[in-house]
């Protein structure tokens, strides 16, 4: 059984991670409006990546014998600047969530619940694969520079991304 800590943690993570989903979403939107459709595909992956990060939560939860307390979601920002502030921000968000992870683990360990620390090992490594992913792709779009040509075959390659 969780806690009640731990289980009010976890509903705000699933919080997070939906809204982490509409915040790809809409940087997609914005991607597929300035016709840079790799980029588009690249956010609109994340976006179901995040939504199935929230259910492995919420299944979590259920699993054991908690309850699910869903909270209103944030609407994203609409407006967003080049593929690299874009990706900027991306960065620091999966950094933001990889801070939140760690304080649910913190409180995990506090509360000697091993069956949560587990489930949260799968979420860290993820987050180290999140943000070196991003920072990757910072690293590439500052080494291109400005380049209309240079971004249009580098908007292709983003736009192969495995999924899965």
């Amino acid at each position: 059984m969780l806690t009640k800590t731990i289980q009010d943690a976890i509903n705000a993570q699933i919080q997070h991670e939906l809204y982490s989903a509409y915040l790809y979403l809409a940087m997609s939107a914005h991607f597929e409006a300035a016709n840079l459709v790799g980029f588009a595909k690249w956010t609109r992956a994340q976006a179901e990546e995040e939504q199935t990060h929230a259910m492995k939560f919420f299944d979590f939860i259920n699993d054991r014998g908690g309850r699910v307390m869903l909270k209103a979601i944030d609407q994203p920002p609409t407006e967003y600047g080049t593929p690299l502030e874009v990706f900027e921000e991306i960065l620091k968000h999966e950094q933001k969530v990889t801070g939140l992870i760690y304080k649910i683990y913190e409180a995990a360990l506090k509360e000697n619940d091993y069956p949560t620390q587990v489930m949260l090992q799968w979420f860290i490594n993820e987050q180290v694969e999140e943000e070196k992913n991003a920072g990757l792709i910072v690293d590439q779009l500052k080494m291109l520079g400005a380049s209309a040509g240079s971004l249009y075959n580098y908007d292709r390659h983003v736009g192969r991304r495995e999924e899965g």
